[in-house]
């Protein structure tokens, strides 16, 4: 067994932007937090966009999710992805988790549209393989960090910072393949390894 997701990895440009963003909140933050606020940065080398969280998964069917994915993805068109909003998992006041996405206009047009009949096109392959369907909303967004104690206090030092208020440009995530990630559990942190990518249809010549 082995432990996966897929995902769609980041260029490095968007990585040294993100790293940039972090630092920024971290100096924001760190001016209005007290010591026992804890929040867990992830490596922007980490950060990618999970399509899907596999969990324990047999290596027998790691070809056949390939071969099946191969075949539905194709069809689709390459997609870009903005990141212009900050966010928080679950909610302002008591944030576990802080992210990027794309602002809600976006969300409301058609390329959203498209990356939502992705995802589920996506979810559709894996019952076929014994994969359990996600029952919770998925919606396009990198994770920057995760607080692990001091949740309210972390939710008043975003508000008074202005963080949550005004639009971040990190430029766009362009979807061209999906890749199977490995992630192996260690005391420094999880390490992934990248098995295998499938690639969306080809973008016609100008």
């Amino acid at each position: 067994m082995i432990r996966a997701f897929l995902a769609v990895e980041l260029s490095e440009d968007l990585q040294k932007k993100i790293a940039q963003t972090q630092q920024d909140l971290k100096h924001r933050l760190s001016r209005e937090t007290a010591k026992d606020v804890r929040i867990a940065w992830v490596p922007p080398a980490s950060i990618h966009l999970t399509i899907k969280f596999l969990g324990d998964t047999d290596e027998q069917i790691v070809e056949p999710l390939r071969e099946a994915l191969e075949q539905v993805v194709k069809t689709h068109q390459p997609i870009q992805i903005p990141f212009e909003r900050l966010g928080v998992f679950p909610r302002p006041q008591q944030p576990r988790v802080l992210w990027v996405g794309p602002s809600e206009q976006w969300e409301q047009g058609e390329e959203a549209k498209r990356l939502a009949a992705l995802h589920r096109a996506v979810e559709d392959c894996c019952p076929l393989l014994d994969l359990a369907p996600e029952t919770r909303p998925w919606s396009p967004h990198l994770t920057l960090a995760r607080i692990k104690e001091g949740e309210r206090q972390c939710g008043q030092a975003l508000a008074k910072s202005g963080a949550m208020d005004r639009p971040i440009a990190l430029g766009s995530l362009a979807v061209e393949s999906l890749v199977l990630m490995k992630s192996e559990l260690r005391p420094t942190g999880s390490v992934y390894t990248r098995l295998w990518d499938v690639k969306l249809k080809a973008s016609a010549p100008f």
